[in-house]
């Protein structure tokens, strides 16, 4: 990670001497120019992802006419991203970071761009737009990892936290914004929408040019290297009980949104509920997301990372129950954005129970493994609950929903693994701050070099 010496270089303030031997504080996000830049490229390459994500359904049902059809948009470009997710990883922790998101959101705004050019000639393919989603979900496999660590780089250890909250607040307007975008742009004419997006990764790519970022090669000896496996970030989470215990609830969490959301559509429907209802009900979370972020340094005071993370995860079990009490969409609105005020916390919980606890050199490939476990059920939750929907109510589901929810977080309260973990003495990425993750990503390169 940059020190702080390179970060406050990257501005136009210069800092005025202190006492001798004092440091002086870093220049305030704000005024950190890298970091502005960096966050703005994001935030358009965010933005313009989930235009797409919303606007290749709509083209597809508009060309077919097949739900089917238009889903399969989604579950190409997630299976690209699970598919590429380690290599990803790997790629994060042994090339040039720049060079690699560099090319990613080249290749993002190249796949959006055609699709557009091949509207301005007749009807698209199919066979193109899934090709577009095969490489919109390997561009979110090799720049994701790229993306985290580059905010890293770019602001002093002690401010990681708040610019954490600051990304997932780009997230959350992105999610927030996004769609009804999409939807009005798309009635402008089909190609709009995609033009758009490509415009924002246009914007992504000369952030990522403008702004320079180390890698970790660029820190130490040519050609170091933590470990030589694409699955070390793996050993590292699995020879730790702390990031074990706290991915596990992760996982959970991340469950039970991708099951929650057809019957929850389905039955605010079946109470008359319009889709613009739907819409703006489950728009709860993003809107309390963007809230939390102003929570986050407060909740910190308040406990440690473990009771924090568990407080979240519980506050996502009576979610489900929502759509059964009176009031319909607006307290489900309501629900989604009591837990949505909690993930900027888990945001910056995740940073620090995980990635801080590993060396820069194999931070890319936890990430990605971690990025991987998080993802890779989701597809399945949504499935199985399409499943069970055919067979009882969606009453009977979300009931279902919620008790396997508190069941599955039992075991993770009950423990003490997370009850006592503490914050870091320091926010020093560089240093291990838990015992156990720093022999965790040691036992990992020792494996990595004896195989």
């Amino acid at each position: 990670m940059a020190d702080r010496a390179t970060t406050t270089a990257a501005t136009t303030e210069v800092e005025r001497p202190g006492p001798a031997g004092a440091t002086p504080p870093p220049v305030p996000l704000r005024r950190n120019l890298r970091f502005q830049a960096l966050w703005a490229g994001q935030a358009s390459a965010t933005l313009g992802m989930v235009i797409g994500d919303t606007a290749f359904p709509l083209l597809v049902l508009a060309l077919t006419g097949s739900s089917t059809t238009a889903g399969a948009f989604g579950a190409v470009q997630m299976a690209a991203t699970l598919l590429l997710g380690v290599h990803g990883g790997v790629v994060a922790d042994r090339a040039n970071r720049r060079r690699v998101l560099i090319a990613a959101d080249t290749a993002r705004l190249l796949a959006l761009a055609s699709v557009p050019a091949a509207l301005a000639f007749g009807p698209p393919n199919l066979a193109h737009l899934l090709l577009v989603a095969a490489v919109i979900g390997a561009t979110i496999a090799y720049g994701g990892p790229v993306r985290l660590l580059a905010l890293r780089s770019v602001v002093p250890p002690e401010q990681l936290s708040q610019a954490l909250a600051q990304d997932e607040a780009r997230m959350s307007g992105a999610s927030l914004a996004g769609p009804p975008l999409a939807g009005f742009l798309f009635g402008l004419g089909h190609a709009v929408p995609f033009l758009g997006a490509a415009l924002a990764s246009l914007l992504a790519v000369t952030a990522a040019v403008a702004v320079r970022f180390p890698s970790p090669h660029e820190a130490g000896a040519p050609g170091e290297r933590a470990g030589d496996s694409a699955l070390a970030g793996f050993r590292v989470l699995a020879s730790s009980p702390l990031l074990r215990t706290a991915l596990a609830v992760l996982l959970v969490i991340n469950l039970a949104g991708a099951s929650l959301l057809l019957p929850v559509m389905v039955l605010l429907r079946e109470h008359g509920t319009g889709s613009t209802g739907i819409g703006l009900a489950l728009a709860g979370e993003a809107v309390g997301a963007l809230a939390g972020t102003v929570l986050v340094a407060r909740l910190h005071r308040l406990a440690g990372p473990g009771v924090l993370l568990l407080v979240v995860a519980w506050s996502a079990v009576p979610v489900p129950l929502a759509p059964l009490l009176p009031g319909g969409a607006p307290t489900v609105f309501a629900a989604l954005f009591v837990f949505g005020a909690g993930v900027p916390t888990l945001r910056v919980v995740l940073d620090l129970l995980v990635f801080r606890q590993v060396p820069d050199a194999l931070r890319g490939r936890v990430i990605a493994a971690t990025m991987t476990l998080l993802t890779a059920g989701m597809p399945a939750g949504s499935f199985v609950t399409g499943l069970l929907l055919d067979r009882s109510s969606p009453a009977t589901v979300l009931i279902g929903l919620s008790a396997l929810l508190a069941a599955a977080l039992l075991a993770a309260t009950a423990g003490r693994t997370l009850r006592r973990a503490t914050w870091p003495v320091t926010d020093s990425a560089e240093s291990a701050d838990c015992a156990e993750p720093a022999e965790s990503a040691e036992s990992a390169e020792s494996a990595d070099r004896q195989g």
